[in-house]
């Protein structure tokens, strides 16, 4: 009777050890990530990229009470590919980056939608002004690349008010329009390379 219950109890651990296995800590692989944004320039679109972050995430599939994400971004690598205007977004009209060198995401809650979609809502950390958002996620699921490394990727878009953050720069034009949006458009694209156990 002992043995048969020892066999139980084994049988159940490794169940429990088998549902949790796939809970896996992944380093965001900067070579095949990107943190992008657009915003409204007068008529048109500025797109930019912020080129020096990191960040790490928990994931297993199909349980996103398990999912956790932390990410750190460098004000001073914003880039439009035009010297003078990041050198202007770096400055105090904008990120301020000399007082406010980074830019911090901690995930607070993470929910399915369906089985390729999920929001993940956390605290975002920017110009001094900490604020919930919400980021809407596309899964594209986890793979063994040919290194035998294995990686998993998603992207992530929201939309934020760069005044909730104190980043309250402008010009009125001679039309009465003003110079810039309000409104600040992100698309990260993440893929991660999971941790040795």
């Amino acid at each position: 009777m002992k043995t048969r219950l020892g066999a139980i109890a084994l049988s159940f651990m490794v169940i429990l050890m088998s549902q949790t296995a796939f809970a896996a800590n992944y380093d965001i692989d900067l070579d095949h990530s990107t943190v992008g944004f657009k915003i409204k320039h007068l008529l048109s679109n500025v797109r930019g990229t912020f080129d020096d972050f990191s960040g790490s995430f928990v994931y297993e599939p199909g349980k996103p009470e398990t999912w956790k994400v932390e990410a750190v971004i460098q004000s001073k690598s914003i880039n439009t590919n035009v010297e003078g205007r990041d050198k202007h977004l770096r400055g105090p009209d904008f990120f301020d980056v000399e007082k406010y060198p980074e830019i911090l995401f901690k995930s607070t809650n993470v929910s399915l939608v369906d089985e390729q979609h999920a929001k993940i809502e956390g605290i975002l950390t920017m110009h001094g002004v900490e604020k919930t958002v919400t980021l809407d996620v596309e899964i594209h699921g986890v793979a063994a690349d040919p290194w035998g490394n294995v990686r998993s990727a998603f992207t992530a878009t929201t939309t934020l008010n760069r005044k909730d953050f104190g980043i309250i720069y402008n010009q009125t034009l001679e039309s009465g329009n003003l110079l810039l949006g309000e409104n600040v458009d992100l698309t990260i694209e993440i893929e991660g390379l999971q941790k040795e156990a």
